[in-house]
């Protein structure tokens, strides 16, 4: 975070005026009709990557790399030629690459001044991305529970009528019939018990450590997989614990800890099998629509083939596998565990590299 944002505004400043706006996400300033920045806030010090001071003062419009698009937008606003004014810009900032941005540029109650809002569109899509995943979930978690309700009442019924038929046939034959009916129901009221795991189980707050739940993670992906699998750590011990079900997260990360293990088969007979464990803390991040002032940011990474991409954009969907065998269900659980705790799981995914992080907000 920066130290100018932490540092309180002097009463009656251009920073005291404006000082809402560095609790926003967006790139804000606001700027006169020559183009001179007033105030900048902390999320565009941010992108830009140089430090308030210095933004103010300076011209806003140099900042892009079609400068007269802008100058001309002020000069419209300022002489009420329109109230708001949207189009598409590049930000050069210090990064080597310019950052592509949606401008909106809009009048304010103060004469002469104008307030430019930047939406970087990558973080635009980001947000998109996001919601519909948030959205999905919500939709799955409904499907899931309605649909594991059918299929248990009839379920019941089916597996008593074949144990009440094997009482009644004497025939050793027709009787591995019956069993494999009452195995084969046994096997699906699993698979039902399981997705309907998450709403039956109550919500247990405690404190916790996201380091013991690290470490309980990693013994029992170590103890299942004992030759040939590396398991990292890389901590930042300076996270505080917080508020929220131990149990659950120890399940959400073992299931993705668990995935990432059996997609390193190869790796493993060969030897050079890693997931790595990396706790970070994450400032002012935006994710499920709000604004966070910190979140604990938890990264589960291997070293394995990627996610096919066939499957990429559906991982978290129930029963959606990329594993022989596999259910379909471990990330779907996680992903209802986590969002449980206001959180997010996202991935990114390419050959050689996969990364689940999971953020979660603090206090």
């Amino acid at each position: 975070m920066n130290k100018s944002a932490l540092t309180p505004p002097k009463p009656g400043s251009a920073s005291a005026r404006f000082h809402a706006f560095d609790l926003l996400a967006t790139l804000v300033a606001v700027v006169r009709k020559d183009g001179v920045v007033v105030f900048a806030n902390a999320a565009l010090e941010g992108a830009l990557g140089i430090s308030r001071r210095t933004i103010e003062g300076s011209q806003l419009p140099d900042c892009f790399t079609e400068p007269t698009i802008l100058r001309n937008a002020l000069e419209g606003a300022v002489s009420n030629e329109f109230a708001a004014l949207r189009y598409d810009a590049w930000l050069k900032r210090v990064a080597p690459d310019p950052l592509p941005v949606h401008v909106v540029v809009a009048q304010t109650d103060m004469p002469g001044e104008v307030i430019v809002e930047l939406l970087p569109l990558e973080q635009q899509a980001k947000q998109d991305r996001e919601e519909r995943l948030i959205d999905q979930a919500q939709a799955n978690k409904e499907l899931i529970r309605n649909l594991a309700h059918e299929i248990k009442n009839p379920l019941g019924g089916i597996r008593g009528a074949a144990q009440l038929l094997q009482m009644e046939i004497e025939s050793r034959e027709l009787t591995e019939y019956t069993q494999v009916i009452i195995h084969e129901a046994d096997r699906l009221q699993t698979l039902v018990d399981r997705l309907l795991a998450p709403h039956r189980r109550p919500h247990l707050v405690g404190d916790v450590n996201i380091h013991e739940v690290c470490e309980r993670v990693r013994s029992l992906i170590l103890a299942e997989f004992p030759r040939g699998l590396k398991v990292r750590r890389d901590y930042d011990i300076s996270i505080p614990d917080f508020r929220g079900d131990r149990e659950q997260l120890i399940q959400a990360m073992l299931n993705i800890a668990h995935n990432a293990a059996q997609a390193l088969a190869e790796r493993i007979s060969a030897g050079d099998g890693e997931l790595v464990f990396r706790t970070r803390i994450a400032r002012q991040v935006t994710f499920g629509k709000q604004r966070y002032r910190l979140a604990l940011e938890l990264h589960v990474i291997d070293n394995g083939p990627g996610v096919p991409d066939s499957i990429k954009d559906r991982i978290f969907y129930p029963l959606v596998s990329g594993r022989e065998g596999g259910s379909g269900l471990g990330l779907t659980l996680a992903q209802t565990f986590v969002q449980q705790h206001h959180g997010l799981i996202e991935c990114d995914s390419v050959p050689g590299r996969t990364d689940f992080k999971i953020l979660i907000p603090l206090p």
